[in-house]
């Protein structure tokens, strides 16, 4: 099978990155083992690649209530709302990982309802789904529901912020027709006996 572009736009070489990039990204390929394909596409644009990864970290590597597991859920599930494939399974394949639970990424794409998480997890979906489609009708009762599950205003603060954050990153990635590297597609899985 031919090699498929990794995105629409052209992408940069490494060598051709401003040196601040260029560190970030070989940094992440020597943590990893591979360059994740979002990195090389944004890199298209380097003054909006340290936006966006820096609010991402803000987001994503701050202390918190939020576990990273559950940060991580917030995004597979808003990005399969948004059907942005390659957010479902580059962000399932670090949930995996996070939750140390080989199936809780597919069930949380598929339908985080179903999934085997807490009822608490449950309500954090639900505010972050609603964030997702129509903010603009989020309301105290929301607040109400993450409040009786023990989300205080920081933390629906941050269940708002991702779900956000990562719808203006779902739209990015289909217009730009960025692949999932299949690297992914292995990570945090059970091996075959």
């Amino acid at each position: 099978m031919p090699q498929l572009p990794i995105g629409r736009f052209p992408v940069p070489e490494l060598n051709d990155l401003p040196e601040d990039i260029r560190a970030r990204i070989l940094a992440v390929q020597e943590k990893s083992g591979f360059i994740p394909n979002v990195f090389l596409v944004l890199a298209h644009r380097p003054d909006e690649f340290r936006a966006f990864f820096a609010y991402h970290d803000a987001l994503m590597d701050k202390p918190g209530k939020l576990t990273k597991a559950e940060r991580e859920m917030i995004v597979v599930a808003t990005s399969n709302a948004n059907q942005c494939q390659y957010c479902v399974v580059a962000h399932g394949a670090i949930l995996r990982i996070r939750a140390k639970d080989p199936l809780v990424a597919d069930q949380v794409a598929i339908n985080y309802r179903k999934a085997d998480i807490t009822d608490k997890q449950k309500a954090m979906l639900d505010f972050a789904l609603k964030v997702s489609a129509s903010a603009w009708a989020v309301n105290e009762e929301d607040f109400g529901v993450l409040k009786r599950h023990g989300f205080g205003e920081e933390e629906a603060w941050d269940i708002a912020a991702i779900a956000a954050f990562f719808g203006m990153s779902n739209r990015l990635a289909n217009v730009t027709s960025m692949r999932p590297n299949d690297e992914f597609y292995l990570m945090g899985r059970v091996p075959l006996q």
